[in-house]
């Protein structure tokens, strides 16, 4: 299998040639940068996700003085009037006897009726969280009391659901393991009655070998009707696994050529039927940030550098809105959310060289 080739600083190697693209207003398709808040009543943010609404983008992520810390809570965010709104907490992990656990990795998804579901997790690490959800009728501006998920049923873990033309909600999860070391394992979860009921469903497992451990999938919808998930791994590459019938089994989960150094991404189908995918270039840390597009989801093109300074750019959040643009949002440095428009049509390719 070709491996992504890494050249100076570790941003795209172009055709045999290193290309340093800076992360700056004049690269084509990056319509606008900028960061959600200055000043919040948190030092520590991570995993926003964002939606689009008929008021405008809600984005939200989790706060508090540090991952895993007790006091780490679910905030938002409403984009109002061409501006962002200050943070608000929406949930945090209080039980009813008083105990608080940490909460983490939101996703917001909105529903065909507009109704906007907030699912988030709540436990003392990925290895013991389980899932709930908030729900709001009025874009965002109000929430229903939190309820729990059934038990065994995760939601989405990073990464926003997909709806099939035949209304097929999939949300893409994963598990990890008490085990040492965990043991990461990629699942689905599907309903056919907007999500009044769920179905686990497992990647098959490999013939020969070791299996891949990986978690947290973006799903990605082909022209002919073809899923393919893709996302986070601990092999140094983005994982991959396929779907020929509408998400009932999927492929065994293998290795893409784009570089993963265990860090989140996110990926999303474009109005115009390519892929893009957003994720770092690099095998260990977390900068540079990229986004790539591809015709076919195997075959990459290097579309943009968001980041490439030293630090921690991570955990991409993406979506396209109904006029045609990319909004993305990220984790910078654990302390802002940086919010980037793109122009997708705009965006000038180029091949990413490969070596076997």
């Amino acid at each position: 299998m070709g491996r992504i080739q890494l050249g100076v600083m570790a941003l795209f190697v172009l055709s045999g040639l290193t290309a340093c693209v800076t992360p700056t207003a004049n690269q084509a398709g990056l319509i606008h940068s900028g960061f959600l808040f200055e000043s919040a009543p948190f030092p520590s943010v991570h995993a926003s996700s964002l939606v689009e609404t008929d008021a405008g983008l809600l984005v939200a992520w989790f706060g508090g003085t540090a991952e895993g810390n007790e006091d780490v809570g679910i905030w938002l965010s409403r984009q109002q009037d061409g501006a962002w709104t200050e943070p608000v907490e929406v949930a945090n992990g209080v039980q009813a006897n008083g105990t608080r656990y940490p909460t983490w990795n939101p996703v917001l998804f909105a529903a065909d009726d507009g109704e906007i579901t907030l699912f988030y997790k709540v436990g003392p690490s990925p290895r013991e969280w389980w899932g709930s959800v908030l729900k709001s009728s009025d874009d965002g501006r109000s929430w229903s009391d939190p309820e729990r998920l059934p038990e065994g049923i995760l939601g989405p873990i990073k990464n926003k659901p997909v709806r099939l033309g035949d209304g097929t909600l999939i949300s893409s999860s994963s598990t990890e393991s008490n085990t040492r070391p965990s043991s990461w394992r990629v699942h689905f979860e599907r309903s056919t009655d907007n999500g009044e009921n769920w179905t686990i469903i497992r990647p098959a497992s490999v013939d020969t070998g070791e299996e891949v451990h990986a978690i947290q999938p973006s799903i990605l919808i082909h022209a002919d009707g073809r899923l393919q998930a893709v996302g986070r791994s601990r092999s140094d590459y983005i994982f991959q696994t396929w779907s020929d019938d509408n998400g009932l089994s999927w492929s065994p989960v293998t290795l893409t050529a784009l570089p993963n150094p265990s860090s989140g991404t996110d990926a999303l189908t474009l109005q115009d039927g390519r892929h893009l995918i957003v994720y770092n270039h690099t095998p260990r840390g977390r900068s540079p940030l990229n986004v790539a597009i591809s015709a076919d989801g195997e075959n990459w093109q290097a579309a943009l550098v968001l980041e490439n300074e030293t630090g921690e750019y991570s955990y991409p959040a993406v979506i396209q809105t109904t006029d045609g643009l990319v909004h993305i949002t990220y984790t910078w440095r654990r302390d802002l959310i940086k919010h980037v428009v793109i122009d997708p049509h705009e965006l000038q390719l180029m091949p990413i060289s490969v070596w076997e």
